[in-house]
């Protein structure tokens, strides 16, 4: 197998932090805020990583697919969790230590909670408001309640780091350094 070929395209808001692993070609959009610590391979395929986004420490995010990994705006990557599905809509959530597979497709609002592991045995495109809970990896569908302020405190949670990971972690530009 040739060697992975890094290229970066980090959007000038963007805040990605100097001690993040990146290899593959990764592009990082607007806003979006990628925490010392998290991980990002795109081994096959490209990542393309949206406006707004929260990528938290500990975060693993693959691409072993020759296709494009696209994830949408807003979405928080919480603490720990791995994620290796192709295509991830917006304003979702990961959290903490969760596991998504690479036959998952993620739409738009769905959360996938702590330490939930997302394996199915074919592919799956998950509904959109779709929640997966607990040890089993319950299921349900949130009724959207509550939608706006959840965006509105996202947005909020963005901008803080925006501001105050400048001041205590280097930074990486968009020519790789």
């Amino acid at each position: 197998m040739p060697p992975i070929r890094d290229k970066f395209t980090i959007h000038s808001k963007a805040v990605v932090c100097q001690d993040v692993d990146l290899k593959g070609d990764i592009t990082v959009g607007p806003t979006t805020v990628i925490h010392p610590k998290a991980t990002i391979f795109a081994f096959a395929g490209p990542i393309v990583i949206g406006a707004g986004c929260i990528i938290e420490e500990a975060v693993v995010i693959v691409n072993r697919r020759k296709e494009v990994m696209r994830i949408g705006d807003n979405n928080l990557f919480e603490i720990g969790c791995r994620v290796e599905c192709l295509a991830i809509g917006n304003f979702n959530t990961i959290s903490t230590r969760a596991r998504v597979h690479h036959t998952v497709r993620i739409t738009n609002y769905c959360v996938i909670g702590a330490a939930c592991l997302v394996v199915p045995t074919e592919e799956e495109t998950l509904e959109e408001y779709t929640c997966i809970y607990g040890p089993s990896a319950d299921r349900r569908i949130w009724s959207g309640k509550g939608q706006v302020q959840e965006a509105d405190l996202r947005i909020k949670h963005a901008e803080y780091l925006r501001e105050m990971l400048p001041k205590f972690n280097r930074q990486r530009r968009s020519d790789g350094t």
